[in-house]
């Protein structure tokens, strides 16, 4: 069964009929701006639905974290984990519960209803979320949902679905933020300072039944090396080769001897948003919004060699390290040289409403990469960075839409049903050429191309039954209809041209959730629901050779998830107080891991279905204000056994950890307010060891391509100096834990911000 785009369009105006009876316009617009706030809060509240929740609030985020970009201030939530490896970071995907770094399909993130989750892949480069499309200046609240119980929201949810609101002004505010941060780093015989600078500003303001809100961010950091030119020690000695001196010894993540030759992908990168958000109360009870967003991004990296010959740094050829030969490859070191030109935009409509007993939404999201193009040379260096043969890579096109129209009605009797429809499309289109000038040159020959499309259709509905008082019973499903199409492959060496075979699949999710209220305050929630996660086009069509080769399959099957959950938890004036056992069992599971490619030393990621894992734990989480007078602490553990149960194809994979998922993990915030102006902050986030492979071979974990353990303690003060002006002052990683998670972490950072509101 296919439900086309044009059906669901529709199907939306429907729901529009039935819910919009107009009411007459109120006789101030304070009863008016109460009405619409009562409106969002239900909606949120529906969109909540039966799982587990973790917030926070503008207020908490400015007291709490050393936030230059929005994805620092999810990090002390429970068990979540942000991948961000340097500030303006473009790759920085989610890990959960029970999915690692290389799982990004796995989660949804939303702002005001727009999908930041790039669902074209599932890993952490290409396919990370785009956070950048928000600031922080920008945030009203973030709410994290936890497992796949809410039959609103397809089966990407497994993980999480964080949801972030932005605010709408009652009247003329405004404000501007200008933040520093400096990071000292130190790692084989790299030593640098790498600062980074943001400035933002909003401005916004209400005209009657028009609310209007401007942002504008930019910010410009320099990285740490994100990637290490290494090789194996060879096993025999000789003479041949130019004598060099400078490598660092170590041993890469399975343990074998290498050589440290020198660092590369040092990144420059200049980033700007802009955004505009409009809100019009058409009526008391009848919202419609806007949100427009655009970025550009500017990234020029380098590389630094560690090899000194006789006659100055050396890049590439035929070298002799004490005694033993080595070959470095002209791409040795240019393959982590390159530029990105960027420029992406974000538009979201939106009209909502409430019928006193209906609350209901029909909201549309397009996402679009207008332009992305990354250049970088295929000689060697020094030579190459004046110019001469590179390769330039194109995504311009890549993008999707979403469609969504969804209501909910008390229904009366104890009973508020709610369902929807859903839409959505992903388009994937890289296109890489060869040139003669990397830097500034033209396209020459196409030599690799994957092209591809997804789409889903689904119909959802739930009804959250009050059986009596304490007791409340959620039922719920999701049937989807899933097609990918237009899959094409064509490489110039190796030879390829293929014309993928289209697939299509079709899934129902069923969801239950029984929740008892046993005292005031006093929660107990039982939780089942099954989750089907399509394949992403990039997981089956697309082919990407650096700065981390990938390899697709088109014959991937959906993973199908059953997730079950036992939370206990208390809620007060001071806060609350949760524990959740969860179970997690995957047939087909999609999983990415990396590992050398076709039998070669190059580090590629293969997402592959493996027959079943499992994972199961436990997590307690803390959220309370004056646990004594003026102290908030907040904070999470999760234990997490998380392994692989079947998989005929790599049995030596079977009890093994999953890869990316730490079997602890911890985080804590404690926030001293000595005086109503001042707040003190310190907080701490810690993950056990982390593995890679399937099988686990990647024993060693501090080293580059391996992924290791950390414990990150961070500080933060924040001053009212006036009711306007708001100075930080802070510190990541205090105690410069030097870690990897396959790329190099950030060590120890120094932050300052200044607020200026009026």
């Amino acid at each position: 069964m296919t439900i086309s785009t044009g059906a669901l369009w529709r199907a939306s105006l429907v729901v529009l009929a039935s819910t919009s009876a107009m009411p007459a316009w109120a006789e101030s617009d304070d009863d008016q701006r109460a009405d619409i706030v009562i409106t969002h809060q239900r909606q949120r509240d529906t969109a909540k639905g039966p799982a587990t929740t973790a917030s926070t609030d503008a207020e908490t985020i400015a007291r709490q974290v050393n936030a230059m970009n929005v994805e620092d201030t999810v990090k002390y939530l429970p068990s979540l984990i942000v991948r961000k490896r340097h500030i303006g970071d473009t790759q920085a995907p989610l890990a959960t519960r029970t999915s690692g770094l290389g799982a990004s399909a796995r989660n949804l993130i939303y702002a005001d209803g727009a999908l930041l989750s790039a669902l074209i892949g599932n890993n952490n480069t290409s396919a990370s979320p785009r956070w950048s499309l928000v600031s922080p200046q920008e945030i009203e609240r973030i709410d994290v949902l936890y497992g796949p119980f809410a039959a609103a929201y397809p089966g990407n949810s497994i993980g999480a679905v964080v949801n972030i609101t932005t605010r709408l002004p009652d009247h003329l505010e405004g404000s501007v933020t200008a933040g520093t941060s400096v990071q000292t780093y130190d790692q084989y015989a790299g030593h640098a300072t790498y600062p980074a600078y943001q400035f933002g500003a909003t401005i916004g303001d209400r005209f009657g039944p028009l609310a209007i809100f401007a942002s504008y961010d930019n910010v410009h950091s320099r990285s740490q090396p994100l990637t290490y030119v290494t090789a194996l020690v060879p096993a025999a000695t000789g003479s041949i080769g130019t004598p060099v001196t400078g490598a660092v010894p170590d041993l890469n993540r399975t343990g074998a001897a290498i050589r440290v030759f020198g660092e590369s992908g040092i990144e420059d990168q200049r980033q700007q948003r802009a955004k505009l958000r409009l809100g019009l109360d058409l009526t008391p009870s009848m919202r419609l919004s806007y949100t427009g967003a655009l970025f550009f991004n500017r990234t020029d990296a380098s590389a630094t060699s560690y090899l000194t010959g006789a006659s100055g740094p050396v890049y590439a050829g035929s070298v002799n390290i004490e005694g033993r030969p080595y070959t470095i490859a002209a791409s040795a070191f240019s393959g982590g040289v390159y530029t990105t030109d960027q420029r992406h935009w974000s538009h979201a409509l939106s009209l909502a409403g409430d019928s006193r007993a209906v609350d209901w939404q029909v909201i549309a999201t397009s996402y679009r990469f207008d332009r992305d193009t990354q250049r970088s040379p295929t000689t060697a260096l020094p030579t190459a960075l004046g110019g001469g043969a590179g390769t330039i890579t194109r995504l311009d096109g890549t993008g999707w839409t979403t469609l969504d129209a969804k209501a909910a009605w008390r229904a009366g009797g104890g009973h508020v049903l709610s369902g929807g429809l859903h839409g959505d499309r992903f388009v994937l289109a890289s296109n890489r050429y060869a040139t003669s000038g990397w830097r500034s040159g033209s396209e020459g020959a196409l030599t690799l191309q994957s092209l591809g499309r997804t789409g889903t259709a689904a119909l959802w509905a739930q009804d959250a039954w009050t059986i009596a008082p304490p007791l409340t019973l959620t039922i719920g499903a999701r049937q989807e209809w899933w097609r990918a199409y237009g899959g094409v492959n064509f490489s110039a060496s190796p030879a390829i041209a293929a014309q993928q075979p289209e697939r299509s699949a079709a899934r129902l999710s069923p969801k239950a959730t029984l929740a008892w209220s046993a005292a005031p305050g006093l929660t107990l929630r039982l939780s089942y629901g099954e989750a089907w996660r399509f394949p992403t086009v990039g997981e089956l069509y697309q082919v990407v050779t650096t700065p981390v080769a990938a390899v697709p399959n088109p014959t991937l099957r959906p993973e199908h998830a059953r997730s079950e959950e036992l939370a206990i938890e208390h809620a007060g004036a001071k806060g609350t107080l949760r524990l959740s056992l969860f179970n997690e069992i995957v047939g087909d599971a999609l999983v990415s891991q990396s590992g050398p490619l076709n039998g070669t030393a190059t580090i590629a990621t293969f997402v592959q279905n493996v027959d079943r894992t499992r994972a199961r734990g436990v997590e307690a989480a803390i959220d309370r204000r004056d646990v004594i007078p003026r102290v908030d602490l907040a904070g999470s553990v999760t234990y997490a056994d998380a392994t692989t149960r079947a998989d005929p194809a790599l049995p030596a994979a079977i009890g093994k950890a999953i890869p990316g998922v730490p079997r602890w993990k911890a985080t804590a915030v404690a926030t001293w307010r000595p005086i109503d102006r001042v707040s003190l902050t310190a907080a701490a986030r810690y993950a056990r060891r982390i593995y890679g492979t399937l099988d686990n071979s990647d024993t060693i974990g501090n080293t580059y391509q391996g992924f290791y353990r950390y414990l990150v303690a961070d500080l933060r003060a924040q001053f009212a100096v006036t009711r306007a002006y708001t100075l930080g002052l802070g510190v990541d990683n205090l105690t410069n834990d030097r870690y990897f998670l396959f790329h190099p972490f950030t060590q120890r950072t120094f932050h300052a911000d200044a607020t200026l509101r009026f």
